[in-house]
């Protein structure tokens, strides 16, 4: 992870607050940021927005194998998140029983720690739903 603390700072916007962008033009909204707009492409004017910090659970997968470095997670739930103003990301579901997650339930922002370096390194935080 030493490698990746750049682009852990690059994005702390959008990891700690769910900042996106909106073009002015058309009123599209996009998260992650975008430097231009899909639909308008140069006549669009793309802008900072604050995404909103609730949604529903749009699809989701248990996951039962994790990754190296987060094997003492597993299993553990991710979902495509689609926010109150349509946008659609990709979280991990924490802290909520297990019955109560389905389809379109509810959920809000969290913030979490995401990766740790080692004992003494650089930790790295972020968002991870709640289903509320």
């Amino acid at each position: 992870m030493k490698n990746a603390i750049p682009l852990i700072w690059r994005r702390i916007p959008e990891r700690y607050a769910l900042m996106g962008t909106v073009c002015e033009n058309c009123k599209t909204e996009y998260f992650p940021k975008r430097m231009f707009c899909a639909k308008c492409r140069r006549k669009g004017r793309v802008v900072e927005k604050q995404m909103p910090d609730e949604g529903k659970i749009f699809s989701f997968s248990e996951v039962h194998v994790a990754p190296t470095g987060h094997e003492s997670e597993a299993p553990y739930f991710l979902a495509i998140i689609e926010l109150k103003n349509g946008v659609r990301l990709m979280s991990q579901i924490v802290d909520s029983e297990k019955e109560k997650i389905k389809f379109g339930s509810p959920v809000k922002m969290m913030f979490r720690k995401i990766t740790e370096d080692d004992h003494d390194g650089t930790i790295a935080y972020g968002y991870k739903f709640k289903v509320v």
